[in-house]
């Protein structure tokens, strides 16, 4: 997921896709320690887009203090 797509969500939509981005790394995770993943990237790519989504919530945050 690019920035540029994270920025049109709406702050409600982006804080329900973090917590579900978190339980599907938290889900990647347990069955990778169970049987090893195919493609073990995808775990890395969903920590990458909760990063993502995180600063651009927090940047939000910060322009609204500013106002």
């Amino acid at each position: 997921m690019k920035a540029s797509e994270i920025r049109e969500m709406s702050t409600k939509d982006l804080l329900e896709k973090v917590e579900a981005e978190k339980s599907q790394q938290a889900r990647m995770r347990l069955n990778h320690a169970v049987s090893p993943l195919e493609n073990t990237g995808k775990i890395k790519e969903t920590r990458k887009n909760i990063a993502r989504m995180l600063t651009i919530l927090h940047e939000r945050k910060i322009n609204e203090i500013k106002k």
